[in-house]
């Protein structure tokens, strides 16, 4: 479910493949029209009825139904060798916290995120809102266990990386110019220890004030765009 228009913008805008689009006599009409020239059918509702079928509070006059793309877990990694950057999420459950994610892998110039063991549903209507479109720019694989993500991530020359609470290499000192997947896990409990001792390298995130960590979203966005960071300064 694609909600709103800009997020439908976004969709036309990597030709998101869409069968239905919903809207209200206020829609844009340039919108609806390219929506219908995609393939979409068209078909107008009340503002009450969208109300009743999407999840925002307060709808803006369009929502759309998309074919989910499927993206194997061999696809995304042959991505991620490629480079400079993929994400791993193991566990992470928050659809708010994914479409986050998903959005700073984005704008940090990833190649591919990959959603393993009971991560969320990266089409979860608030996951798709959260990513602000980014879920339509971006290769992203559902499915696999972490441990074999990780083992076939090595084996194509891909190191991963992700955050500890101590003992780990301040983030702004570690290479992270690629090709580099940042893994991360659940909100509740992290990366299991098992998952730990196969990491490449082990970060952590100084702190000036009384927090012990961040939250995963916030953790992953810094280390995507440290990331960036070193890239742009290496091509200097």
């Amino acid at each position: 479910m694609i909600e709103g228009p800009t997020l439908l913008r976004e969709a036309l805008a990597a030709t998101v493949p869409l069968t239905d689009v919903f809207v209200t006599p206020d829609a844009d009409e340039g919108l609806v029209t390219d929506a219908s020239a995609r393939g979409a059918v068209v078909r107008w509702v009340t503002a009450d009825v969208l109300a009743r079928a999407v999840d925002t509070v307060t709808p803006q006059g369009v929502a759309a139904i998309a074919r989910r793309i499927d993206v194997t877990v061999d696809d995304a990694v042959a991505a991620a060798a490629v480079g400079p950057l993929a994400l791993v999420l193991v566990d992470v459950a928050d659809p708010g916290n994914a479409g986050t994610l998903l959005r700073a892998a984005e704008a940090a110039g990833a190649a591919a995120v990959l959603f393993c063991g009971g991560s969320v549903d990266p089409c979860n209507p608030k996951c798709v809102r959260a990513s602000a479109g980014a879920l339509f720019h971006l290769p992203v694989a559902i499915g696999g266990e972490a441990e074999a993500v990780l083992e076939r991530l090595g084996e194509v020359g891909v190191r991963t990386a992700a955050t500890v609470v101590r003992g780990g290499t301040p983030y702004d000192e570690a290479d992270l110019a690629g090709p580099l997947a940042i893994v991360l896990g659940s909100e509740a409990h992290g990366l299991a220890a098992g998952l730990v001792e196969a990491i490449d390298l082990r970060l952590t995130i100084p702190m000036a004030g009384r927090s012990e960590s961040l939250n995963v979203a916030m953790a992953g966005s810094v280390l995507c765009f440290e990331s960036l960071r070193q890239r742009r300064n290496a091509a200097r």
